[in-house]
């Protein structure tokens, strides 16, 4: 390819799913890849063009995939490391940042569970003095919702 429409291999591309809904994206050279190896539909082009010695093709914008990709790019693993950035490494309520735990808003024994909803960081004082009782019993508050 001529090094004048090289850099339009850089151009961002987005990918649907077999469904049409949004995967991401990739580079042009990438969908160029998927298309000659059979694996995309390519629904819209930008309006420039790369060459080579044996074809000429206009750059996709747009492509989609021949087959449908399970894939949910909004889960987030529930693990403590998220929990620590989601809640800025400190204590929900009262804001220490040090000797910090994971607490059930709802206690487990009472019908919590482990989730997003459910799952706080909380310092060993905060979380020993709210022990297994919900936040209303232990007359406590959250900083934040």
């Amino acid at each position: 390819m001529s090094k004048h429409n090289s850099s339009h291999l850089n151009d961002l591309t987005l990918i649907l799913n077999a469904s049409y809904l949004p995967l991401g994206i990739c580079s042009s050279k990438r969908a160029i890849c998927l298309y000659f190896l059979n694996k995309i539909d390519i629904l819209m082009n930008y309006d420039h063009h790369i060459h080579s010695p044996s074809m000429q093709m206009r750059v996709p914008s747009v492509i989609k995939l021949k087959k449908y990709v399970s894939f949910n790019s909004l889960d987030v693993v529930l693990n403590r490391k998220n929990l620590l950035m989601r809640d800025h490494s400190s204590c929900q309520y009262c804001g220490s940042k040090s000797n910090l735990t994971i607490d059930h808003i709802v206690p487990k024994q009472k019908g919590g569970n482990d989730s997003w909803e459910n799952l706080i960081i909380a310092c060993s004082p905060c979380n020993s003095r709210k022990g297994n009782r919900t936040l209303i019993e232990a007359q406590m508050k959250l900083m934040k919702v």
